[in-house]
């Protein structure tokens, strides 16, 4: 499970919450605290840079978010960050420098690192996306099981109980998504991989990969 940790899942550098990554070893530690830390680190922000919109919402004054996007609390942009039309932001959620979240798409208790897009009606909850991320249209992570038991992440014979029933996925820098996919309960993809179109994926799937199905992961050249 070493590939899982965060040291090699992100780039601190680009987040503003690295010293919130630094305090565990797997990123889906940090889902539980994650609304406080928001609220902690949000009443640090630079005034000049960042205007409190209304409670425990702050957004970079050079972000753009549409007048029909719902903005709920807490919750941060960052600088140059656009949310687009009628996205629906539920709260619990950092989005970074440069990140797009767009028509539709719905966010709930994530961390979106730096320049990561998730621009057309997407579903990301209890997840954490690393810099450059991207999912294509109509993907979506899965965060709770059909029999809500609780989410065990799956590294070939190899697991680790979460001891959490809503957990979507963690996906390491510049992973590509492919349209309408599902990243199942307890997905971990490591960096630099890309995901097919239309996939079902669960459990873990290694750094420089092409996940073509579930017995076809193949490494990039």
């Amino acid at each position: 499970m070493k590939q899982c940790r965060i040291e090699n899942m992100y780039c601190l550098k680009e987040t503003i919450a690295a010293e919130y990554l630094k305090t565990a070893e797997y990123p889906w530690e940090l889902l539980a605290g994650l609304s406080d830390y928001i609220r902690k680190l949000g009443r640090t922000l630079d005034p000049e840079v960042y205007e409190q919109i209304e409670e425990d919402v702050w957004v970079a004054k050079s972000a753009k978010a549409a007048k029909t996007a719902y903005l709920g609390a807490p919750l941060i942009i960052d600088e140059e960050a656009q949310v687009r039309h009628c996205a629906f932001i539920r709260g619990s959620a950092i989005i970074g420098k440069g990140a797009v979240v767009g028509n539709s798409t719905e966010l709930k208790n994530v961390i979106l690192f730096n320049k990561v897009q998730v621009p057309h009606y997407n579903y990301v909850g209890d997840s954490i996306l690393g810099y450059k991320a991207h999912m294509g249209a109509g993907s979506i992570t899965s965060n709770v099981k059909s029999d809500k038991t609780l989410v065990v992440v799956k590294d070939g014979t190899k697991e680790i109980e979460t001891g959490r029933k809503k957990f979507g996925a963690m996906l390491g820098d510049e992973v590509e998504v492919g349209c309408n996919s599902v990243l199942n309960p307890g997905t971990v993809v490591c960096p630099n991989s890309n995901i097919y179109p239309l996939s079902m994926v669960r459990g873990v799937v290694p750094a420089n990969s092409i996940y073509k199905n579930r017995n076809e992961i193949v490494e990039k050249i």
